[in-house]
């Protein structure tokens, strides 16, 4: 299901707390950015037990439970995991990832909040979660039925709560370093090849594996663990931010003219990302519209156009990178531009040709 307006972490947790405990809310989003654990939360919030059911490996009887002969006639029985007594959240999980038949088991639980003779406890909350058909994960059409019993919301990432959590949480500071400065590789679409993928679950898994290798972290492993969870591109430019880390070159002393981009065609992996991390950085600092530059824009972009220059004496081709357009929204601001033409026409002739 695609929205046109979807939700931050922290407003998604806002409206669970004003409408989950009213309605049934089913939760869209793509792979590994955090529905599972928001939701999580929000029951410790509201003071409830949270039940997961992962709804890709139920059957019907998971939900319905077996018949039972009692005073000669049949019961459901549902399992003891759902038939509880007290109050607590139900999140169903990878909801649009089962069966039609599973689908329909919960059309009254989702409805009625009941099972067969079972109903539960007042104050329950039931939330469901799915991921979305664009990201190449397993799912089936939810019946309309089942949709129409439903509150719909759609999840994005957003960088600066998620950064918030990770420094609360304590994840890796060579995760939290990287990320600072390439807020971009934070998450990345799901690949239609079977690889590895940034997404913020993963980033985590990587800082958790790196804190396990501890002072037996090497350059070398903490390449192995990046492809082994993050998108190749991201994984080999999160290496090179290691090595540069443990080198002599740094972003920040480049644009102070405390130091020079690197020469040496052994650190080619680290000017690529010093290059990509410096594209970042022009497109943080300088504003999109030339009205609300300031002279410390304006001083900042002379510097950056004196660095592009000494780039190109360097690497024409991360040069040219730096300029190029990169999709929407991912570009350097046109008055920029019109600036790079007017003082450096031979290199965007050249990117052009």
């Amino acid at each position: 299901m695609n929205s046109a307006v979807s939700v931050t972490q922290k407003q998604l947790t806002e409206l669970l707390l004003n409408t989950a405990v009213i309605r049934p809310v089913f939760i869209w989003g793509a792979p590994g950015i955090g529905k599972s654990s928001l939701v999580e939360q929000f029951a410790a919030q509201v003071g409830l037990p949270c039940v997961s059911l992962l709804g890709s490996q139920l059957a019907p009887e998971d939900i319905l439970g077996v018949p039972q002969i009692v005073d000669g006639t049949s019961r459901f029985c549902p399992p003891g995991m759902i038939a509880r007594k007290e109050p607590y959240c139900l999140f169903l999980d990878e909801l649009n990832a089962c069966s039609h038949e599973v689908q329909k088991s919960f059309y009254s639980l989702i409805h009625e909040r009941r099972i067969g003779e079972y109903q539960l406890p007042e104050g329950s909350i039931v939330i469901g979660a799915g991921n979305r058909a664009q990201d190449s994960a397993i799912v089936k059409p939810l019946s309309s039925a089942l949709i129409n019993r439903m509150f719909h919301v759609q999840l994005r990432v957003s960088f600066q709560e998620w950064l918030n959590w990770a420094f609360e949480n304590g994840l890796h500071p060579l995760v939290l370093e990287y990320l600072q400065v390439r807020p971009d590789h934070l998450w990345s679409q799901p690949p239609k090849t079977e690889e590895p993928f940034s997404t913020p679950r993963s980033w985590h898994m990587l800082s958790d594996a790196l804190y396990e290798f501890g002072e037996n972290l090497t350059h070398e492993w903490v390449g192995i663990l990046a492809h082994g969870s993050l998108t190749p591109h991201h994984a080999s430019q999160f290496k090179a931010f290691h090595k540069q880390l443990s080198g002599r070159y740094q972003l920040n002393k480049i644009i102070e003219g405390e130091m020079s981009f690197p020469h040496a065609p052994e650190d080619r992996d680290v000017l690529y990302f010093l290059s990509q991390s410096f594209r970042a950085q022009i497109i943080k600092e300088l504003p999109a519209q030339k009205q609300e530059v300031t002279d410390a824009h304006k001083r900042f972009a002379h510097r950056a156009k004196a660095l592009i220059k000494e780039l190109s004496s360097i690497s024409l081709e991360m040069a040219q990178m730096v300029v190029a357009k990169h999709g929407e929204g991912n570009a350097l601001p046109d008055w920029f531009m019109v600036e790079i033409v007017r003082d450096l026409p031979r290199l965007v002739d050249r990117k052009e040709a």
